[in-house]
């Protein structure tokens, strides 16, 4: 009988390596296969094996969530995709505001690095990025996002750099 291999994440090697020492001070002898299986699992946050096994075969086993980071929405992904045209311009200003945060990190990724704007080329590379023909709306939303630092008058910008969520992120995949 073939064996599948199921790979083992432990966050902390250290606490695991802790959690299983105390399980095998408290086992009478040398703990069996199975035995140890368990105990091996349960000092990485399981029940018992398992419940490690049933967890792998669902496909949530091999990385915890906190690792893995949030899951991609990719009905979200395919509904933002498509309020871009096929030359990239956001056609119209979503209603719901998860779909216009996606938006916003596309017109973010758009924004040159480390470059300072002053508020007519921001506008400018903005109005060159939609067809609503609203950029100021644009500019205020990415400032209120912090995705653009401005200064108290309004008179200069600059993308502010941080990694975009995984939806932003392959809505950028897409629409490239």
């Amino acid at each position: 009988m073939s064996r599948t291999p199921m790979p083992f994440y432990a966050g902390d090697v250290s606490a695991l390596a802790k959690n299983l020492r105390l399980r095998l001070q408290e086992a009478d002898g040398a703990p069996g296969h199975v035995e140890l299986l368990n105990m091996l699992v349960k000092a990485g946050g399981y029940r018992n094996f398992q419940h490690f096994k049933a967890q792998f075969e669902a496909g949530q086993a091999a990385v915890p969530p906190e690792v893995r980071g949030p899951e991609v929405d990719f009905k979200r992904v395919k509904k933002v995709v498509r309020l871009f045209d096929g030359q990239g311009y956001l056609t119209r200003w979503p209603k719901k505001y998860s779909e216009r945060v996606l938006c916003l990190w596309v017109m973010w990724s758009r924004i040159e690095p480390r470059t300072f704007y002053n508020e007519c080329e921001i506008s400018a590379l903005l109005e060159q990025q939609h067809l609503f023909e609203d950029h100021a709306l644009l500019r205020r939303e990415l400032a209120d996002h912090h995705m653009v630092e401005r200064t108290s008058d309004g008179s200069r910008y600059r993308r502010l750099e941080t990694a975009p969520p995984p939806e932003a992120v392959e809505v950028f995949r897409r629409l490239r």
